[in-house]
């Protein structure tokens, strides 16, 4: 049986603590593309608001979310945002990469911008920690976001068309939502 080396993370067992990836694998997200993605609070807790009569009405938390979202293509040339909701406890957002040869993180550094097109990843964990810091400013310490995220490769513009209606009209849903804290099952 293999086992991690003596005092390497106590308590870790490599074949029960193993992460799957959730992109495809061999797939390169930084090509130019649409991308839905779907980011959960840590624990799912209802950090940006609350839905009322069919509209989320945004916390302070929440307004930070979505200016930051809206701040995306200013720091990455080549990247462009389009439908984007903030709910309760996750948003649901579709980031396009219009130019994937042109697309650069713009923001001064020692090296210089980089050289090649950011990949989805890296646009979604600077806009992950971009949000916390502005929310930390406020609530220093907070949990913000669950580790990951999950992401849809949009193939077509009718897929797009029915992405789009889905954010637009998640908050009409949330009563049914199984991110909605009320329709989790207490064991």
């Amino acid at each position: 049986m293999n086992r991690a080396p003596t005092g390497w993370l106590v308590g870790f067992d490599p074949n029960f603590h193993h992460r799957h990836s959730l992109r495809l694998k061999n797939y390169d997200y930084s090509q130019a593309e649409a991308y839905f993605v779907t980011i959960c609070t840590q624990h799912r807790a209802c950090l940006f608001g609350e839905v009322v009569d069919g509209g989320v009405q945004l916390s302070a938390a929440g307004r930070m979310v979505l200016d930051v979202w809206n701040e995306i293509p200013v720091h990455y040339l080549g990247v462009d945002v389009d439908a984007f909701v903030v709910m309760p406890n996750h948003v649901h957002g579709v980031v396009v990469i219009t130019n994937p040869v042109g697309a650069q993180f713009n923001a001064p550094n020692t090296q210089g911008a980089m050289n090649r097109a950011p990949t989805l990843g890296e646009i979604v964990r600077a806009f992950k920690a971009r949000s916390t810091r502005n929310i930390r400013l406020r609530e220093p310490g907070a949990s913000v976001w669950q580790r990951n995220y999950y992401e849809h490769i949009i193939r077509s513009e009718e897929s797009l068309t029915r992405i789009r209606e889905y954010i637009i009209n998640n908050p009409l849903q949330w009563a049914l939502d199984r991110e909605n804290p009320a329709n989790t099952k207490q064991g």
